[in-house]
């Protein structure tokens, strides 16, 4: 059990980067290493040491594009922790030294969308690094409900800090499968597979999909997938969408596939990757958006009807589901260790501009080294 410490180190946004509309002037961003007060643990709080904190496309789109914090800042980022527990409330005392996983978004318990099973997106929801005061990930240590948190049993030789992926690129996939009711035997598509996508792709392969198709614009990323639970893959590289789904015709004819009810998950966030899945979505399928991008994309929704087809969102993770996905992790049926990489918290600014440059084949976790 670590020590409970004076004051919290963190990596602060201070300010975001922002454009002038009428100049188009830029103002970068800063993050500044400063000090922050150890609060005062409420009812069912606890207070998590960090050991590793993801960089997220989420937390670019904050630093970077403007996109609104609930809390302003300065505050600190960072949604996907891993960490050991070293004091608690009262009332939460048997947490104490426990290792956990920090879920993203945390429910409010109460609300009609809580209550219905749909707490993911809880209007009242919790957020490290948004919604959660000034508290965020890339920290030395945060406060947080005890209710949520994920503890980590038998993770072998599995550093604790690699698995502050779980928080978020390998939970939301799962939630994704969810909401598209991925049943043994179904026929799927995933569409981008860096970060978030190299997820998908394995979980869906791990709740007994048949076929999994992996599409990207990286063949090196594409060939990764198919030893990793991808059954095809397409190289989108300067092809139309037509001659992608002439592609698919083919594997389908090739394999006595039907071309009806498949189940598409977008997960690049990128305009063409949406353009993409609407155009594949045909006859009894489902797509399923991920990935976030702030385009708008034209599609003629009454294709929605003559197809009997669905178009659905989704949003994070429900705190219950974040056991089943670490043991997918701890088990081997999702290797993730391969897609993930440490590099101390004092090269935020760095890790920040490389990761929103070009997103990494790895995702980065920061490990507090204050």
């Amino acid at each position: 059990m670590g020590n409970i410490p004076d004051k919290i180190w963190t990596w602060q946004m201070v300010n975001p980067f922002k454009k002038d509309r009428e100049t188009g002037e830029v103002t970068p961003g800063k993050l500044e290493e400063t000090q922050i007060d150890v609060p005062v643990l409420q009812p069912g709080e606890v207070l998590v040491e960090v050991a590793g904190c993801g960089v997220c496309h989420t937390d670019l789109g904050y630093f970077y594009y403007g996109v609104p914090t609930v809390n302003k800042p300065p505050l600190t980022l960072g949604h996907e922790i891993s960490g050991t527990i070293v004091a608690t409330a009262d009332d939460v005392a048997s947490w104490n030294g426990k290792e956990v996983i920090v879920p993203a978004v945390m429910p409010c318990r109460k609300c009609y969308l809580c209550k219905t099973g749909r707490g993911n997106r809880c209007l009242a929801q919790k957020m490290p690094g948004n919604s959660m005061g000034i508290y965020g990930g890339f920290s030395s240590h945060i406060p947080v409900p005890a209710i949520d948190l994920c503890e980590v049993k038998n993770r072998g030789n599995i550093p604790l800090e690699k698995l502050a992926v779980v928080a978020d690129a390998a939970t939301t996939p799962f939630q994704a499968a969810k909401r598209a009711d991925v049943q043994v035997g179904d026929n799927t598509i995933v569409i981008g597979v860096g970060g978030v996508g190299q997820y998908m792709v394995q979980v869906l392969k791990a709740l007994g999909c048949a076929n999994v198709v992996a599409i990207d614009i990286n063949q090196e990323r594409l060939d990764v997938m198919l030893k990793n639970g991808a059954d095809f893959v397409v190289n989108s590289m300067g092809k139309t969408p037509r001659e992608i789904s002439g592609e698919l015709k083919a594997f389908r004819k090739e394999n006595s596939l039907p071309s009806t009810g498949w189940k598409i998950f977008e997960v690049s966030g990128s305009k063409p990757g949406q353009e993409l899945g609407l155009a594949l979505l045909s006859f009894t399928g489902k797509m399923v958006v991920v990935g976030f991008g702030p385009h708008k994309v034209e599609y003629s929704i009454s294709r929605l009807m003559a197809f009997d087809a669905e178009l659905i969102g989704s949003w994070g993770c429900l705190p219950e589901y974040y056991p089943s996905v670490l043991s997918m992790i701890t088990s081997g049926k999702i290797n993730f260790e391969e897609f993930v990489q440490t590099r101390p918290m004092s090269t935020i600014v760095e890790s920040f501009d490389e990761a929103h440059k070009q997103s990494p084949d790895q995702r980065i976790v920061l490990v507090p080294d204050f």
